[in-house]
């Protein structure tokens, strides 16, 4: 095995993951900047162009893997990341801090989230691949659920204060939205590349598992940093329906788009997917029950996370 040719790949993963994360906060900053200047409401530029900012890492990834014929990175980096979202990011960040948990996040967004998993799993099994129909029914669901929020969100009144917009000059704009894109596309097939070559031949792992696992990291960086910011800033319960909101976008989004390049094969993800659409309900169940999660909850969601962590190494081999 060639040491400087791993390094080298190992550098493309890192590098990558920091092109994604610094491209997507630089395209959400130029596009709602040039939203700002349209007159849109800041309500409508968060729920919009700043949550699929933070899936741009997870869509870049995918789409690329896709094209790339890597379909097990780019459905492995979608599930990977909804479990490490909730069993991983909100399993610690209860442990640290009780999340409250709004009523409409228990009752519409949890339950959605929870009925897309399933979909996603029903087809799978049912097909043995993600594809174009499917890509089609998630786009349908997600225009669906962005004109749900944007109506929820006027009728409640919500703070616009939330999204804060940068006043940039036209070539500012320019460069941050293009600089944005390029650094994303750039990033994506740097991570693709590398991920794929630790797996093979460090490793040697499928595709599967470095979508579950590393590059499902990578992915959910961003849900980790805005979690941990909302918990240093006493706004913990904050980061509930911002990994709900999350999860909900990389299926309905992030794969959606990804299928409708090119189908995926859906093959080795049964389990997976089940574990995603349980730790859904096990994030729900006290959601409902008791409107907050504790550091009881986020302790056995953690635990959880091991357990599957530990299924993993142990069927780790292509």
């Amino acid at each position: 095995m060639d040491v400087l040719e791993v390094l080298k790949n190992v550098g493309f993963i890192i590098a990558g993951f920091i092109l994604l994360i610094k491209g997507a906060d630089f395209f959400v900053d130029g596009a709602s900047s040039v939203a700002g200047k349209l007159g849109i409401p800041q309500i409508v530029i968060g729920l919009t162009i700043v949550a699929f900012g933070t899936s741009a890492p997870e869509a870049a990834i995918s789409i690329s893997s896709a094209v790339k014929g890597s379909g097990g990175i780019s459905i492995g980096n979608v599930v990977g990341s909804n479990i490490m979202n909730v069993l991983l990011i909100l399993g610690l960040t209860a442990v640290i801090r009780t999340l409250n948990i709004k009523k409409s996040t228990a009752t519409i967004d949890m339950p959605f989230m929870i009925v897309v998993s399933v979909i996603l799993l029903v087809w799978g099994v049912v097909f043995g691949e993600i594809n174009l129909p499917v890509g089609i029914i998630f786009w349908v669901l997600l225009i669906g659920f962005i004109v749900y929020l944007i109506v929820y969100s006027k009728k409640s009144n919500a703070s616009d204060s939330d999204v804060e917009i940068k006043d940039l000059k036209a070539w500012q704009i320019i460069i941050f939205i293009v600089g944005g894109i390029a650094a994303i596309i750039f990033g994506s097939n740097l991570t693709v590349d590398g991920a794929s070559y630790v797996a093979k031949n460090v490793f040697h792992v499928s595709d599967r598992i470095i979508g579950l696992t590393i590059v499902a990291f990578g992915t959910s960086l961003p849900e980790l940093m805005t979690s941990v910011t909302a918990a240093r800033k006493g706004n913990a319960d904050i980061a509930v329906g911002n990994i709900v909101g999350s999860n909900i976008f990389n299926i309905l989004f992030v794969l959606g788009t990804s299928v409708l390049i090119r189908p995926v094969a859906y093959e080795g993800f049964t389990i997976d997917n089940i574990v995603a659409i349980g730790a859904a309900v096990l994030l729900w169940l006290p959601a409902i029950v008791k409107r907050k999660l504790g550091k009881g909850a986020g302790t056995v969601m953690l635990l959880s996370y091991a357990a599957y962590f530990v299924y993993l190494l142990i069927n780790a081999k292509a």
